[in-house]
């Protein structure tokens, strides 16, 4: 207990739901399918979603250190039609490339099922990535389809990509901002956040903030939890003393050089440390290499 009590101040009341474990605990569960549903639903209006549930399996990812999930969620509309969503969360700056190769599984899975009439379901990949792809831009949704290059003519309508950019919700919480302005700002920060912001009215986000609170956890979830984001702030931590030594050895090895180079223009030791901040042993053995 007492080292839960000794993390507890660094973690706040509500979890980071974009860490893979907890995205899908909040929205790839069972109790969270009426959340997902008005999720997919904001994002996908025009399929009128009536039912869901979620895919049998856990994938692989097949790109070597790739740390992504992927969700695969069964969906029908008003009129019965049947689509697959897949939703993935990564922060890799090549990730059109992925969301192209990982969602050509989605479709070849359907033929091993039995799908071999080539009239397979339509195909929904939904990316959520915490950085900004159109950097400067305030516009969070994009969608995208296989057309023709000059005409605009669709493909096909099986295959549709569309991504949040979750840094671009500069509107959020403004009169301006839309709801997935306001959504994608959640997701951003609902770790750092005390309180439910002033505006964030609705079902969606009542689920929301309900599902990523941590005293709605289970104690062992909990627990996990506060483990997991301890791990996490110590790899930080570690990341930024390498980065940080790097740059001070970096920075130690271009004084020296230019210090070198300033011996070989026959400047004096004396000169030369005034201008390095070298000591006088340590110019003194620049000279010995040189």
């Amino acid at each position: 207990m007492a080292n839960e009590e000794q993390t507890q101040p660094s973690i706040g009341r509500y979890a980071n739901i974009l860490l893979d474990r907890w995205f899908k605990r909040t929205f790839g569960w069972a109790p969270a399918k009426r959340l997902m549903q008005l999720f997919l639903q904001e994002l996908i209006p025009e399929r009128q979603i009536k039912t869901i549930s979620y895919g049998p399996q856990e994938h692989v990812n097949p790109i070597e250190q790739g740390k992504d999930i992927r969700l695969d969620v069964d969906c029908y509309d008003a009129d019965g039609k049947h689509f697959i969503v897949e939703v993935q969360v990564a922060e890799q700056d090549t990730f059109y490339q992925r969301a192209v190769f990982n969602s050509s599984f989605v479709l070849q899975e359907q033929v091993g099922r039995g799908r071999t009439d080539w009239d397979f379901a339509p195909i929904y990949f939904i990316g959520v990535v915490n950085f900004s792809i159109h950097k400067g831009s305030d516009q969070v949704l994009f969608r995208y389809r296989l057309t023709e290059k000059t005409s605009g003519e669709v493909m096909t309508d099986r295959l549709e990509y569309i991504f949040l950019e979750i840094p671009n919700c500069v509107k959020a919480l403004t009169p301006e901002a839309t709801l997935l302005d306001n959504f994608c700002y959640v997701l951003g920060n609902i770790s750092q956040m005390k309180n439910r912001p002033e505006g964030l009215d609705g079902e969606i986000f009542d689920l929301l903030f309900n599902s990523a609170e941590l005293s709605k956890f289970a104690p062992k979830e909990r627990k996990e939890y506060i483990k997991e984001m301890t791990t996490e702030r110590d790899r930080a931590n570690q990341l930024a003393f390498a980065e940080r030594k790097g740059m001070e050895k970096g920075m130690e090895q271009g004084v020296k050089q230019v210090a070198k180079a300033m011996l070989s223009d026959n400047m004096s030791p004396e000169q030369v440390a005034k201008f390095t901040g070298l000591s006088p042993d340590e110019i003194a053995q620049l000279g010995n290499d040189n």
